[in-house]
C-alpha cells in the first residue's frame, strides 16, 4: 500500500488541497491506488474535429494503456472500441487516440479509459460530426491565466468557459496563450481597488517554466477548474499557440537578457532549450493532429464540412528576431510566418472547397502603438505608408487571394487582450493590391485588458467595434474586461454571424457577412 503523503510532503500548499482537485492533476506519479487502478488525472478533450475522424486526448495517474470506445448514443449502443497507446511518465502519461470512419452530421459520444482492470475509472466526452444541411457555430479567442490571475473559486474559476459551453458551439479556436509559462501565480493578489484575488496554486505554477514539468503543471492547471474541464469534454478545440506557451515575445535563437532572468527569475537563458520544452509539453496536452513528416509543425488546416474550412497559423516557430521592422523589402530579417507556412497558406487557400476560408492567426494585422518602439513583436511597425518589415508577409498573402481568386476569406486573432471588428479596405490603404475583407479580434479569455487602441493605416482598416477600453491597472477578471467571438454559418444562406459576448453571454456586437458565390 502505498504511504499518504502531507501538503508539505508533496510540495503542494493546503489552499491547493481546498482549491480543487485535491492536487491530482498537479502530480498523478503521487496517486497511485492500492489496488493499482487507474484514475483520470486533469481530464478528457477532442480536437482537429472533421467530418469522419477527431483527435481525443486523456491523461492517466499511472503507466497504462489508453482505451477509447465511442458511439452515436449516450447509452452507447453499438459502441467501437479503439487502442490507443501506452501512457508512461516519458509523455506525462498523457495520450492520444485518432477516430476515424466517424458518420458525419452525428452527435459522438466518447469514453476514455486507461487499462482494462475492472473499476478503472472512465470519463465520458461529446463532439459533434459536421453534416451537408447542418449549421456551424464556433467560439474563438486566446488568453487565459495571465498577469497573475488564475483560478479564483471564490468569484467563480475560469467562468468564460461555462459561458461558451452553454452557446453548444461545435468546436473552439484557441489562438494561443493556452497558459503564461513566464507568469508565476501566487496565493493571493491584489486588484487595483485594494480587494484580495486569492488563486489556487500548484508547485508548477508558482515559478516560471524552464523543465518540461514545469510546462506540463501550466497546462496541468487549467484543469483544476471545473468549468474548463466540463468545456474541454464537450467541445473539439482546433488549437494554436502564441508566446506565453514559452516566454513573453520569444523567437527561435533569442537569449534572455539578465535584467529578464532576474526580474522574472529565471536560470536559463536560452530560448530555444526553453521552446523544445514548450513545444513537446503542447503537443502533449493538445489534442491535435499532428503532420506525418514534420511531427513539430503546429499550423495545419482543419475541415469542418463544406462550409468551414480553419487555416491554424504559427507565429513563433519561424520568425526573425523582433525589430525596428521597416526594412522596404522582404528578406530572412522580416519574416514572421516564415517562407514555408506563407507558401503552404496561399497554396491551400487556393485549393481550398470551403464556402468560408478562416484565417486563424494569433496576431491582428494592424494593432500598433502610438509611439516608435526598437523592436516590434506583430506585422504592424507605426509607420501609416507602403508595406515595410513583416508587413511584406501579408501584403503577399493579401496579393494572392486576390490574383486567385479565392473568395470569402475572414481573419481571426487575439493577443490583444481586447475584442475588435475590423474591416480592411483598398480605397483606404497605401497597399491596394487585394479585395476587402473583415478581421475580428476576440479574448481575452482569463487575463489583465488590454488598452492599446491605435492602428496601423498600411491596409486600410476600420473599426467598427472595440471592446470598451479599461482604465490603468493590471484588472482582474472580475472587472468586468473578459470576451469571446462567436460564429455561425447558417446552412441554408451561407451567412456568416460573428458575435462578441462577454461573461454573462450578453451579445456586444454582431456582423452578419454575406458569401460571394
Amino acid at each position: 500500500m502505498g504511504t499518504k503523503k502531507t501538503p508539505s510532503q508533496t510540495g503542494i500548499t493546503r489552499r491547493f488541497f481546498i482549491g480543487g482537485m485535491a492536487g491530482l492533476a498537479g502530480a498523478p506519479a503521487i496517486i497511485t491506488g492500492a489496488s493499482g487502478r487507474t484514475r483520470i488525472v486533469d481530464g478528457i478533450a477532442s480536437g482537429d474535429i472533421s467530418s469522419n475522424s477527431a483527435v481525443i486526448w486523456g491523461r492517466s495517474n499511472i503507466s497504462a494503456k489508453m482505451l477509447v470506445e465511442w458511439s452515436t448514443t449516450p447509452k452507447f449502443d453499438k459502441a467501437q472500441r479503439v487502442a490507443g497507446p501506452m501512457v508512461t511518465a516519458r509523455t506525462g502519461y498523457t495520450g492520444q487516440v485518432t477516430l476515424n470512419e466517424l458518420p458525419s452530421g452525428q452527435e459522438i459520444f466518447y469514453r476514455v479509459r486507461f487499462g482494462d482492470q475492472a473499476g478503472n475509472e472512465a470519463r465520458i466526452g461529446h463532439l459533434r460530426t459536421p453534416g451537408k444541411n447542418r449549421d456551424v457555430s464556433f467560439v474563438f479567442g486566446g488568453d487565459q491565466c495571465g498577469a497573475g490571475w488564475g483560478i479564483n473559486p471564490e468569484w467563480g474559476g475560469l467562468r468564460l468557459f461555462e459561458t461558451m459551453r452553454l452557446t453548444r458551439p461545435d468546436f473552439l479556436i484557441h489562438l494561443g496563450d493556452r497558459i503564461y509559462a513566464d507568469r508565476p501565480i501566487h496565493e493571493r493578489a491584489s486588484t487595483p481597488d485594494g480587494e484580495v484575488w486569492k488563486n489556487i496554486i500548484t508547485p508548477a505554477k508558482s515559478k516560471v517554466a524552464e523543465s518540461v514539468a514545469d510546462y506540463r503543471g501550466n497546462y496541468s492547471y487549467n484543469f483544476l477548474d471545473k468549468h474548463y474541464r466540463k468545456f474541454s469534454e464537450e467541445v473539439p478545440a482546433l488549437t494554436t499557440w502564441d508566446d506565453h506557451e514559452v516566454t513573453n515575445d520569444w523567437w527561435p535563437g533569442r537569449k534572455l537578457s539578465r535584467r529578464i532572468m532576474f526580474r522574472k527569475g529565471y536560470i536559463q537563458s536560452n530560448i530555444d532549450v526553453l521552446a523544445r520544452y514548450g513545444r513537446q509539453a503542447f503537443f502533449e496536452f493538445t489534442p491535435v493532429n499532428r503532420h506525418a513528416t514534420d511531427p513539430n509543425r503546429l499550423y495545419r488546416q482543419v475541415s469542418y464540412g463544406q462550409n468551414v474550412d480553419v487555416f491554424l497559423l504559427d507565429s513563433r516557430s519561424y520568425r526573425s528576431r523582433n525589430n525596428r521592422n521597416r526594412q522596404t523589402k522582404a528578406g530572412s530579417n522580416t519574416a514572421l510566418l516564415g517562407r514555408g507556412q506563407i507558401d503552404w497558406l496561399k497554396e491551400s487557400l487556393s485549393k481550398s472547397k470551403a464556402l468560408w476560408k478562416l484565417i486563424s492567426s494569433p496576431l491582428p494585422i494592424a494593432h500598433e502603438r502610438k509611439r516608435e518602439r526598437p523592436r516590434y513583436d506583430k506585422f504592424a511597425n507605426s509607420e501609416n505608408g507602403r508595406p515595410l518589415g513583416r508587413e511584406h508577409e501579408i501584403a503577399e498573402i493579401l496579393a494572392h487571394i486576390k490574383t486567385h481568386g479565392v473568395t470569402n476569406t475572414v481573419w481571426l486573432a487575439a493577443d490583444v487582450h481586447y475584442s475588435a471588428a475590423h474591416h480592411f479596405q483598398p480605397d483606404r490603404a497605401a497597399f491596394k493590391e487585394f479585395d476587402p475583407f473583415w478581421e475580428f479580434i476576440s479574448g481575452p479569455f482569463h487575463t489583465r485588458p488590454g488598452r492599446i487602441k491605435h492602428l496601423d493605416t498600411t491596409f486600410g482598416p476600420e473599426r467598427f467595434f472595440r471592446t470598451p477600453r479599461a482604465p490603468k491597472g493590471n484588472l482582474p477578471p472580475s472587472a468586468g474586461y473578459i470576451y469571446f467571438g462567436h460564429g455561425h454559418v447558417d446552412a441554408k444562406s451561407g451567412t456568416l454571424t460573428i458575435s462578441f459576448r462577454d461573461v454573462d453571454g450578453k451579445i456586444l456586437y454582431e456582423k452578419t457577412i454575406i458569401p460571394k458565390k
